[in-house]
């Protein structure tokens, strides 16, 4: 297996950010299946610029800013799963996600529906802000019962330790460590802080295949 899935129990919460350092730490190659939203920089475009790493082009580039099935039906258009199948060549890829993982890509497939298809090693990303525990452990619930091999979770935030350890043991999810919020985003600012605060060793064992 040579794709990381990238998701997140919401949107806007930073899992760009995580992608494009995972990005970055692992060597891999960046690829967004769907992007809603083109006026302002895309996530394609940021991780790009964060990385320095290659990047896929999206197979679905949409101009609303809003879920990739509304987004795709202000064009005339519906998103094909069949044309979202994970990257092949040489990897490893880090493949992100949009939004929540019930987000639909059309009317009937949920992000999540993907992601059990594509059955590769999944990073959930949480902020530690009031009602992570809830989001975070519903996210967690959904991706076991989808069957979706889930390596850990990576909070993004200020620091908040006991919600982040009961989400771990409720979750029974490993701790894959914290991205704070940075005031100046930068390249070598985002290589360092992931340097120092994510277990990129333990991702880079589950991306290839260990335990």
């Amino acid at each position: 297996m040579t794709s990381l899935i990238v998701a997140g129990t919401d949107t806007g919460i930073g899992k760009t950010v995580v992608s494009a350092g995972l990005t970055h730490a692992l060597g891999a190659t960046y690829w967004k299946p769907v992007q809603a939203g083109i006026e302002e920089e895309t996530d394609t475009e940021c991780v790009a610029r964060l990385s320095g790493r290659p990047v896929l082009p999206e197979a679905y580039r949409l101009k609303m800013p809003a879920s990739p099935h509304l987004a795709a039906e202000a064009e005339g258009i519906t998103i094909d799963p069949s044309q979202l199948t994970l990257p092949t060549g040489d990897g490893p890829f880090v493949v992100e996600g949009a939004g929540g993982l019930l987000v639909p890509i059309n009317r009937e497939t949920l992000y999540l529906d993907l992601f059990a298809k594509w059955r590769a090693p999944l990073v959930l990303c949480a902020r530690t802000v009031l009602g992570t525990i809830n989001h975070s452990l519903l996210s967690l619930r959904a991706l076991r019962a989808a069957d979706v091999p889930v390596v850990g979770i990576v909070f993004v935030g200020d620091a908040e330790p006991e919600v982040e350890e009961t989400i771990c043991q409720f979750g029974d999810v490993a701790y894959l460590g914290r991205l704070p919020m940075m005031d100046k985003l930068a390249p070598e600012t985002l290589k360092q802080t992931v340097a120092a605060g994510l277990d990129v060793a333990r991702i880079r064992k589950a991306l290839e295949g260990g335990a």
